[in-house]
């Protein structure tokens, strides 16, 4: 049987190995000009406030610009040191100190850049963008000291370099190819805004009067200026953009796009090749849009959505923890304390149904963006509420049917229902992860698609423990060999979306995922479980990911994926400082003072009672096992991928923590149902303690084969 999964193992590498591409989108050579504004925002616009943005607007694609690049806030310095570097990178500590441009004939000298290039050794490499157009020939022309650092090659010289509109020379916005202008910065708020928006409105349209007919203009909202993060603005004109939505393969969405995007549009539309470092890819006007009032109210109502993301998680995650630890100590006061035989079957019975409730809490926070709670005049409290009636819906269904009977069907249900959902979500673009409690949030920028960390450790156990309880109910009705073809069925499905670069694109997902699904499938199938396999088992999982990121290696640089680029980084030895970021991203994680209660009272749970039931007085788990045999495999499963998932992802104890939310509670429902069959069957026991009754022999009759090999 080993020899079968690992069979089966290789099948699925190979099928994660093979991909599809699409074409490239092609461009012809154009004056690309782009106009960057930091701060700016969609809801500074308007046909009043903004008319030449306005006027530009009407015939331009639209869409929402992420500006993080390496700290948690941008400033300006660092929106333009990204545009130049082509992927995300910092100024340094004087982030906020006007930019140093000393002018020397029609060009100029930017100062810091060797130093800046320093600091960024790992990150982007600064002065990109200038380089390339001087490899292709060309030049760059620079209109204000923000641009000129964004212009500027790695040596830190400008072509051409005028510091305001005013100042270009005759004939000397048609000098290059490529052309970047600094039309100020917005900041503050009200009136202070309002006139700050007015002016670089007004710096807009003398730019636009002055361009050459033609050319290609973005226009972005490059940087924050305050200090909160925002959605920025973002427009481009050009072949087929008006009434359009403004979207990037970077992304994978239809209306957002990223810094290092707008220096590859430079390049593109100026037909220039782009570098093999730059991270970004050209802006895309694919998704159609509504009239352009409309199109604003939504873009402006998305920052709605990540401003309100930000806000509310750390009190939903404190929230959330606390939740968790009481429900492990009233777990435990309900399975040891003596009741009444009345009250203790009431308890038992509660703590089934709050053990499931708390269960449901990930798939909640996904479903409740199935409605744009973001729109009402109260977001947070909206979103409260749509997580709340969500979680009872998934609770109504897993308590209606008649599964509700079996020791494991409710959990079962919302396992699968958890499972299903991010996996369709994954297959129609990870909308219902984006600004979810338990996704990702544009606004951090770890993920703009695919599968996140925390939503991964959801995945992973959710499958694990549906594929237990199918397995269970399948083992006395098609026996053994149907249960483990099941088991591999799902979990495979599920490592196939996780890892897929067109679904998941989980890169760590996978190495810790095939342990896990492994070690059910051999539990259920009867076999041991040794460290020496569960090596072999990781290794496979990081043979199987190095696959899928070579193949998508062998693919245009323009459409390749961050395990694309790894793989890059790998091959020619510059791996080591991504490592090292995410070594030490993943250590910080252990001081997470919201998250290491889930974590330490989780693992208490798993290794004195999952492991070593007679010794914690647990009757009733024990109980469990005893009736439900396949509960063992998936909580088994669940806890090797919990432990590798928070050793190879740079989310750390998020991983485990998020996988014993889900398998903890399951497992008490499981215990406490099982515990009130037993009150019902002996009615007239005289005690009224778990360790004090006998065991009743498992409803199901199942018990696991004797360990081979």
């Amino acid at each position: 049987m080993p020899r079968r999964i690992a069979a089966v193992l290789a099948l699925i590498g190979a099928a994660l190995i093979s991909f599809h591409s699409t074409p490239a989108h092609a461009a012809s050579a154009r004056h690309a000009v782009l106009i960057g504004v930091p701060g700016l925002e969609w809801s500074d616009v308007g046909a009043s406030a903004t008319p030449n943005l306005w006027r530009l607007a009407q015939g331009a694609a639209t869409g929402l610009l992420s500006v993080r690049a390496v700290g948690t806030l941008t400033c300006p310095a660092d929106g333009w040191v990204t545009v130049s570097a082509g992927a995300r990178s910092a100024a340094g500590p004087d982030c906020d100190k006007p930019v140093d441009v000393t002018p020397s004939g029609q060009g100029a000298t930017v100062g810091r850049v060797a130093e800046i290039r320093r600091r960024n050794a790992g990150f982007g490499p600064v002065g990109l963008l200038g380089d390339a157009v001087h490899h292709a020939g060309g030049c760059v022309n620079a209109v204000g000291p923000g641009a000129a650092l964004a212009a500027a090659d790695s040596a830190g010289r400008v072509d051409a370099y005028a510091p305001a509109p005013a100042s270009v020379p005759s004939g000397g916005w048609a000098r290059c190819a490529v052309t970047i202008v600094d039309a100020g910065q917005v900041s503050g708020t009200g009136a202070e805004r309002s006139a700050a928006v007015r002016g670089v409105d007004a710096t807009i349209g003398t730019v636009l009067a002055n361009l050459p007919a033609g050319s290609d203009v973005v226009v972005a909202g490059v940087a924050d200026h305050d200090r909160t993060p925002h959605l920025r603005l973002v427009l481009a004109t050009g072949p087929g953009a008006a009434g359009h939505y403004l979207g990037s393969d970077s992304t994978r969405r239809q209306n957002m796009v990223i810094l290092p995007d707008l220096t590859a549009t430079l390049l593109s539309t100026a037909g220039i090749p782009a570098p093999a470092t730059m991270i970004g890819t050209p802006l895309l006007a694919d998704a159609a849009r509504p009239g352009l009032a409309d199109s604003v109210a939504d873009l402006s109502s998305q920052d709605v959505a990540a401003q309100t993301h930000r806000r509310l998680l750390p009190r939903f995650f404190l929230g959330f923890v606390l939740s968790q630890v009481l429900l492990y100590a009233a777990a435990a006061l309900a399975l040891r304390r003596r009741w009444s035989a009345r009250r203790r079957r009431r308890i038992l019975s509660a703590t089934r149904l709050v053990a499931l409730v708390a269960a449901a809490v990930p798939v909640s926070t996904d479903l409740v963006n199935l409605v744009p709670w973001w729109h009402g005049s109260q977001p947070s409290l909206w979103l409260v509420v749509g997580i709340i009636a969500s979680d009872l819906l998934v609770v109504g269904v897993a308590m209606a049917g008649p599964w509700r009977r079996d020791i494991l069907g409710p959990g079962t249900v919302i396992a699968a229902v958890t499972a299903a959902v991010l996996g369709a979500d994954l297959l129609t673009g990870s909308d219902l992860q984006l600004n979810s409690m338990m996704g990702y949030s544009p606004l951090v920028g770890g993920r703009y698609y695919g599968m996140g960390n925390i939503a991964f450790a959801v995945l992973a156990t959710s499958t694990l423990l549906a594929a237990a309880g199918v397995a269970q109910w399948l083992e006395p009705r098609r026996g053994r060999r149907a249960a483990v073809a099941a088991v591999l069925a799902m979990t495979l499905t599920a490592a196939m979306l996780d890892s897929w670069t067109a679904w998941g694109s989980d890169f760590g997902g996978l190495i810790a995922f095939v342990p896990g699904l492994a070690t059910t499938a051999l539990l259920v199938a009867g076999r041991r479980v040794s460290f020496l396999r569960l090596q072999l088992l990781r290794a496979t999982g990081m043979a199987i990911v190095l696959g899928v990121a070579y193949i998508d290696y062998l693919r245009p640089p323009s459409r390749q994926t961050h395990m694309g680029r790894f793989f890059g980084q790998l091959v020619e030895g510059n791996s080591l400082p991504w490592l090292e970021r995410k070594f030490t991203a993943m250590m910080h994680t252990f001081g997470n003072l919201t998250l290491m209660p889930v974590v330490i009272g989780g693992f208490l749970f798993v290794l004195l009672v999952l492991h070593r039931p007679g010794r914690a007085g647990a009757s009733g788990l024990e109980l469990a096992y005893e009736r439900a045999p396949m509960l063992r495999a998936g909580l088994s499963g669940a806890f090797v991928t919990a432990l590798v998932g928070g050793a190879v992802n740079d989310s750390g104890v998020a991983v485990p923590a998020l996988a014993l939310a889900v398998a903890v509670p399951l497992a008490l429902a499981a215990t406490a149902f099982a515990l009130r069959n037993r009150e019902d069957a002996e009615p007239s026991a005289g005690s009224s303690t778990p360790e004090a009754e006998a065991v009743a022999p498992p409803a199901s009759g199942l018990t696991l084969r004797p360990a081979e090999g």
